[in-house]
């Protein structure tokens, strides 16, 4: 049985003075796969950085709730331990440090138990071999010279050796030609499982078509405005978003009673 993992209810929040989302209602339960879509500067990427506890953006209004907890005032290292993981739109490059010892020092900070090396390099091992991710990429330093793609597939490889109940996504699409898009959707579609979530952030239709995501959902000046499914999102890549301008939409404003 799905068992609810998320609760945003109507949340607010801003950077400085700027008032970026203006009321997100979202439930999202294991075994589901979200996806949000919007036009640039919609706040999709912002909703991913209140979720992960961003210091930057103050929630002035709403909740966030994880697993029936209130997680507003949580550090972005407690949000991890509790099983939520954010992957970068623009992984950063970390020169001298490989990706076998970063990642079994992210499990050890998550789990806040030690990772044997051996039993550590067993299990990256395993979850290349899940991913169909070269060996050698355990020895090279985090994403130094890595393609685009090759960064994306290392964010997917990190979700999967950390194992979060709810991942969050942002663009891992970004600048991936079709065949990286398929890798890269292939690798998420192998984590999915009944026991976790996903939200993916994306402006495009090409990863959906190989996820079919169970919500779609359409975010425009701070509020999601539509929800359904993969119709809406082949609606949007025909039409675009014109239909969805605040002025444009009825009820704008969420009847949800939270």
């Amino acid at each position: 049985m799905n068992k609810k993992l998320l609760n945003v209810c109507n949340l607010k929040s801003k950077v400085e003075a700027e008032k970026i989302l203006q009321g997100i209602n979202l439930e999202v339960e294991t075994g589901e796969i979200h996806v949000i879509m919007g036009p640039n500067g919609s706040g999709k990427s912002t909703l991913a950085n209140v979720l992960m506890g961003h210091p930057e953006h103050e929630i002035t209004d709403g909740k966030v709730e994880f697993e029936g907890e209130n997680i507003n005032d949580l550090a972005v290292d407690k949000r991890a331990k509790k099983g939520i993981f954010l992957s970068f739109q623009y992984p950063q490059e970390i020169p001298g440090v490989t990706v076998e010892n970063f990642l079994r020092t992210a499990k050890t900070a998550v789990t806040g138990e030690n990772q044997s090396i051996f039993d550590f390099k067993f299990l990256l091992e395993d979850k290349m071999k899940l991913l169909d991710i070269d060996q050698s990429y355990a020895d090279r330093y985090l994403n130094k010279g890595f393609s685009g793609g090759e960064k994306k597939k290392n964010e997917i490889l990190q979700m999967a050796v950390l194992e979060p109940k709810l991942a969050i996504l942002d663009e891992t699409d970004s600048g991936l030609d079709v065949d990286a898009t398929r890798t890269v959707a292939e690798g998420i579609k192998k984590l999915a499982s009944d026991d976790n979530a996903m939200i993916i952030i994306t402006h495009h239709n090409q990863i959906l078509d190989y996820l079919q995501p169970d919500y779609v959902h359409v975010l425009v000046d701070g509020k999601i405005v539509k929800t359904g499914d993969m119709d809406l999102a082949r609606e949007i890549e025909k039409e675009g978003y014109a239909a969805y301008k605040p002025e444009k939409v009825e009820d704008y404003k969420s009847a949800k009673n939270c």
